[in-house]
């Protein structure tokens, strides 16, 4: 990574607002997203998903084919790169989703590899992602309440420019 200008021709340090950015981390990461996480996970209701489970049923729904289907060892590349989490406690979070009463996924042979899976949503499934993405907007919309239009548009805005600088840096264009 190339390293930061300190101060722009315009007087801005970049340095002093990486550090004001990063005193957000912990109160958007631990407390707002775990806020989210909570409500996507539906916590405190009988037959809550862990946390694995949403994680692997989000990914499915934003990063999947068709929002449907994605191939297990993508499901488990990503999860191992987020969570310090074993292959076996990823086979067991899906086996324990694929199984009644869950009953949200199937595990299924992949066309193009006998020894890789496909894991797919089932009906049940796609209902239960609408069920946590209307929970998951009744927080964002609590957490948004006291905010003017522009402050909405700007952090949409900045979250949006965070995303594509993340794909870059992954992708090696930085």
């Amino acid at each position: 990574m190339p390293p930061a200008k300190t101060k722009s021709s315009t007087g801005f340090d970049r340095p002093a607002a990486a550090l004001a950015l990063l005193g957000f981390f912990y109160p958007i990461h631990y407390k707002a997203g775990i806020k989210v996480e909570d409500a996507l996970r539906d916590k405190g209701v009988t037959g809550e998903l862990g946390r694995h489970q949403v994680a692997v049923l989000w990914h499915i729904h934003s990063a999947g084919e068709n929002g449907t289907m994605m191939r297990r060892k993508d499901i488990e590349q990503s999860l191992r790169a987020w969570f310090d989490i074993s292959s076996a406690a990823i086979t067991k979070a899906i086996r324990a989703m694929a199984a009644p009463p869950l009953a949200l996924v199937v595990q299924e042979e992949d066309p193009q590899s006998a020894r890789e899976k496909i894991v797919r949503l089932t009906p049940k499934g796609a209902k239960h992602i609408a069920a946590m993405m209307d929970r998951g907007v009744e927080v964002i919309e609590e957490i948004m309440a006291p905010m003017d239009e522009k402050t909405i548009r700007d952090g949409i805005a900045f979250f949006q420019a965070i995303t594509n600088s993340i794909v870059a840096m992954e992708r090696g264009d930085t």
